[in-house]
């Protein structure tokens, strides 16, 4: 126990030290609110510093996973998550590449440059795909590549754009969500909301389903946006701020919800993992545990990965722990995605990790190109997929 505590102390110790160094980073902005202190999560290797993963665990192999393809796109960064339609990948780079890719062989279809550098990116329909600056910029392509329009919001984008209901939904780094006509760009709405003084970046952006926008916030709210009209439908608590110092208060949700026909999901930084009504927002069921990474779900269970690298079961239904896995938490594992019948995590090296749905056991792993990845993994027909630091595109399957 011993041990176990001294491990956390050095962990909150390196995270407050990170977020210190970006108020005094910060000393000369113009307000504080505009360049808000983050701390992103440690499988970008950010509370880390030059801390090398701990060694590979022991693996009595049962499954071994493949990359299926792999694809260049360019040297990427947290909030460059890739987009899945049925008929096409998009993918876009900070130096402005934006690519469409052919789901099933990983072949580039076209390549383009957005003739300026983007901060996230990329979100897509059918007919529209997106990406945002740094200086609040937003631009628009068709699908095969031709610039549509630009638009402007008001500070740089930060994460994914959602392109749906003939909008396209931007979230910028004040807090605020903006819905832009996916037709011209112009306005529709915007939601403002007065973020905490010290928040954790949230590269995720939101998810849209059942005509709403499901979106998490700094302060550890989940919120039910109707994506027409920007009314909000529900705002429930995830988790509530507590303690004495800025630091210790930050209870933000950081990473995409989890959505079903009966449930809406979210977890929070220093905080609780939470199930609420979809329709109605009213809590289902609560359990404390804090995550920067996200979450994903099958007919029976959550699986989310904590902030200290453990990977967990939850029975969807009562939040009730199944199983636990913390073998890969000196590999500082990213969040869950679903392979067949097993969940899979990316490391900071860049291993894909492969656990038994049914019981957590580590079953397998197959390495990449030794870089994190720029966001939780995405499922691709069965497979993940993800765009890694150093800028390529993997989509890896499980036997």
């Amino acid at each position: 126990m011993t041990d176990e505590r001294d491990s956390l102390k050095a962990h909150r110790l390196a995270r407050d030290c990170a977020a210190v160094c970006l108020v005094i980073a910060c000393a000369g902005c113009a307000t504080v609110r505009e360049y808000i202190p983050t701390i992103p999560p440690p499988s970008f290797g950010w509370l880390w510093g030059d801390k090398k993963p701990g060694p590979l665990p022991e693996l009595a192999a049962s499954t071994t996973p493949r990359v299926a393809w792999q694809t260049q796109v360019g040297r990427s960064a947290p909030g460059f998550a890739p987009a899945v339609l049925s008929d096409a990948i998009y993918a876009a780079a900070p130096d402005g590449t934006i690519m469409r890719v052919e789901p099933a062989s990983g072949r580039v279809v076209w390549r383009i440059s957005a003739n300026r550098s983007l901060s996230a990116g990329v979100g897509a329909d059918a007919n529209v795909i997106a990406v945002g600056t740094d200086k609040g910029d937003v631009v628009a392509f068709d699908t095969n590549g031709k610039q549509l329009w630009t638009a402007r919001v008001t500070t740089e984008v930060i994460a994914p754009p959602r392109v749906a209901a003939g909008l396209v939904i931007v979230f910028s780094g004040d807090g605020n969500i903006h819905a832009l006509s996916a037709a011209d760009g112009t306005r529709k709405w915007v939601y403002q909301r007065v973020s905490p003084p010290l928040t954790v970046r949230n590269y995720a952006g939101g998810t849209v389903a059942r005509g709403a926008l499901f979106v998490g916030t700094a302060g550890g709210r989940l919120l039910a946006i109707d994506a027409v009209t920007g009314i909000v439908g529900w705002d429930a608590t995830v988790a509530s701020p507590r303690g004495s110092t800025e630091l210790e208060r930050i209870a933000d949700v950081t990473s995409l919800p989890t959505l079903d026909d009966s449930l809406a999901c979210a977890v929070a930084y220093q905080g609780r993992l939470a199930c609420f009504d979809v329709a109605r927002g009213t809590l289902n069921w609560s359990r404390d545990v804090s995550s920067l990474y996200g979450m994903v779900a099958d007919g029976n269970h959550l699986y989310v990965t904590d902030e200290r690298g453990a990977v967990h079961a939850l029975d969807k239904a009562t939040g009730a722990s199944v199983w636990k896995q913390d073998k890969l938490a000196e590999r500082r594992p990213g969040g869950p995605q679903l392979i067949g019948e097993h969940v899979g995590v990316v490391d900071v090296a860049g291993f894909m990790h492969l656990l038994a749905r049914v019981n957590g056991a580590y079953v397998g792993r197959v390495a990449t190109d030794g870089t994190s990845a720029t966001s939780q993994p995405l499922a691709l027909a069965g497979n993940a997929l993800w765009l890694s630091t150093s800028g390529t595109l993997f989509a890896v399957t499980a036997p």
